[in-house]
C-alpha cells in the first residue's frame, strides 16, 4: 500500500494533521474524507449519505498517489455540525457531509458525488 489513513475526530485535530502532512507530503498529496461521527456501538455514523458513501470512497483507495495520505475525519454529532458556526463551515467551507477533497486545491466531492466512484477515482488521479 503506497498510501496512508489517518483517523482525527474533532477540527482541532484535523487541522494539525492537515497541515503536517501538507508540509510532509506536498500538495496534491492530502485528502480528507470528513463524516459525521459514528457511534461507538453500532459503528454506524448519524448520517445516512455517509454512510452510503464511505464502501464506495474505501473502495477507491487503492487509486491513491505513491506516498499519499487519507485523512478520516468524524466532524462532530448530528447537532454541531448543524450550526452554521461550526468550525468546518466556517474555517473549510464545508457545506454537507460526506465531502472528499484534496486539501490544499479547489478539488472536492460534496454529498451525492460521492456516490460516483468515478468522480472519486477522478479526485485521486488528476492533478
Amino acid at each position: 500500500m503506497g498510501w496512508e489513513e489517518v483517523p482525527v475526530r474533532g477540527f482541532a485535530d484535523f487541522d494539525r494533521v492537515a497541515r503536517q502532512e501538507l508540509q510532509r507530503r506536498g500538495e496534491g498529496r492530502v485528502f480528507a474524507y470528513f463524516s459525521g461521527n459514528k457511534d461507538p456501538a453500532s459503528g454506524a455514523s448519524w448520517c445516512p449519505d455517509c454512510v452510503k458513501a464511505e464502501p464506495i470512497v474505501r473502495a477507491e483507495l487503492p487509486h491513491l498517489p505513491e506516498g499519499s495520505v487519507f485523512i478520516y475525519c468524524q466532524v462532530g454529532d448530528r447537532t454541531y455540525w448543524k450550526d452554521p458556526n461550526n468550525e468546518f463551515r466556517k474555517k473549510l467551507k464545508l457545506t454537507g457531509v460526506p465531502t472528499l477533497l484534496k486539501y490544499g486545491t479547489m478539488q472536492k466531492l460534496v454529498e451525492e458525488e460521492c456516490f460516483k466512484a468515478e468522480l472519486v477515482r477522478m479526485l485521486f488521479t488528476e492533478d
